[in-house]
């Protein structure tokens, strides 16, 4: 398992960064909405949709409702401050308060949407769709003055994402004791988000003493710290629903790691917080 992890994750980690940085913004929109796609088929299994043309409707449906949106904006929209975008970013703040409090009263707020394959396509849309916008936002962001600036972002919430998911495994590992959300995720421990928190306060001062940003450090500081709280709570809200299924991998596209949302998981809220914080929250537009 693990050599088909490392293998994966060798192929991944370049993929990434070239879509990142050879890809104009129209070209990562629509690669992103692929990806998008992909995590709405396997959102269909907490959904209740066992039939695969179901969850090949559910994929479609995505697609084309990102692909209308997308097409609804003007031709020349290196900006964050659209109706649309900026709607797509509040709500995703609304939607993860809301799932904060899921997680925190499960089992007990399962009875709310066990049964109701529409609220678990609702929560599945405000997921997926403003992660697309989250991450089509950033790698648009001064585009105008460098057509790099948005993936150099973008590719820092990925390290922040990742660092602090390193950083609450290693911290977890070695001094980890007491439960973060045991009827949730077991594994987890305060011991580890609070070293995962650590781990990406440190990423966040580093890259703002060292790199050269429009962006006060204190203000990246603050984006950070909540983007890595609300990378956990993507992690544990995965975990809530794929449990609610009794599934353990959201997927098996990527061998030795499990699904699309298996590994987005955490970037589907961080994304898009950190969007919303940056250039609607702030105005660093």
């Amino acid at each position: 398992m693990l050599k088909y992890r490392l293998i994966s994750a060798f192929v991944m980690i370049p993929v990434v960064i070239a879509a990142l940085f050879l890809l104009p913004p129209a070209g990562f929109a629509i690669a992103t909405l692929l990806v998008c796609m992909l995590a709405a088929w396997e959102w269909g299994q907490f959904c209740g949709f066992a039939a695969r043309g179901q969850r090949v409707w559910l994929a479609v449906l995505c697609g084309l409702l990102l692909a209308v949106m997308l097409f609804t904006l003007p031709e020349y929209h290196h900006t964050a401050r659209l109706p649309l975008i900026e709607f797509s970013l509040w709500a995703s703040l609304g939607w993860w308060l809301a799932a904060l409090l899921l997680v925190l009263f499960y089992p007990g707020s399962a009875s709310l949407w066990r049964e109701s394959k529409v609220l678990r396509l609702i929560f599945g849309f405000l997921t997926i769709v403003p992660f697309f916008w989250g991450m089509v936002a950033l790698r648009s962001w001064h585009y105008d003055s460098n057509h790099y600036s948005g993936a150099i972002w973008l590719l820092y919430v990925m390290f922040l994402v990742w660092g602090a998911d390193s950083g609450a495994y290693i911290f977890g590992k070695k001094f980890g004791k007491h439960k973060l959300a045991p009827k949730v995720s077991p594994g987890k421990t305060w011991q580890g988000f609070i070293g995962g928190l650590f781990t990406a306060a440190v990423i966040a001062w580093l890259y703002g003493t060292f790199a050269k940003l429009e962006v006060a450090p204190v203000v990246l500081l603050v984006s950070s710290i909540v983007a890595a709280l609300a990378s956990v709570l993507g992690d544990l809200t995965e975990s809530m629903f794929k449990r609610e299924a009794g599934i353990k991998d959201s997927g098996n596209l990527i061998p030795g790691h499990g699904g699309i949302l298996d590994r987005i998981d955490s970037l589907t809220a961080a994304v898009p917080v950190f969007a919303c914080l940056l250039l609607l929250v702030f105005g660093t537009v």
